[in-house]
């Protein structure tokens, strides 16, 4: 607190909020592979509920990974684009799973929290990291 009372302005940079959304969205996601991971059976039911990934079961083991490593790699910021470009496609396709099977125009605020983790994943792989990251530390490294 002191170090906010030194510098009331602190939060006003845009860059300290950004850390915030990257570390949020990236727990989000950890949570999620290990919600996936915890319970098996929920996304082997959503898997097994459309007839065309019904014989796609074996996809429950890298969707738990993409979750568990791209929401690692969020949270500290280490080849932020690349992860959020393994997470954009898992997600899209279990927000459509989702609909599909519980209607286009169902109100479920799952799916509603789903888009928004996808706005955020577009905003990070524009952004990138942002300024507290192991992406930018490595390359101030470089230079």
């Amino acid at each position: 607190m002191k170090i906010l009372e030194k510098h009331p302005d602190l939060w006003a940079d845009k860059g300290q909020w950004l850390i915030v959304l990257r570390v949020g969205l990236g727990l989000s996601l950890f949570v999620r592979g290990i919600s996936f991971l915890r319970n098996s059976v929920l996304i082997d039911q959503l898997l097994s509920q459309t007839p065309f990934l019904k014989q796609l079961g074996w996809l429950s083991i890298p969707i738990v990974c993409v979750h568990l490593f791209c929401g690692l790699l969020i949270i500290i910021g280490l080849f932020t684009r690349w992860a959020v470009l393994l997470q954009i496609p898992v997600l899209i396709s279990g927000l459509i799973v989702t609909n599909m099977q519980r209607g286009v125009f169902a109100f479920d605020p799952e799916v509603g929290f789903g888009f928004i983790i996808l706005l955020l994943l577009l905003f990070f792989f524009i952004e990138g990291g942002g300024p507290l990251s192991c992406d930018k530390m490595m390359r101030k490294t470089k230079d």
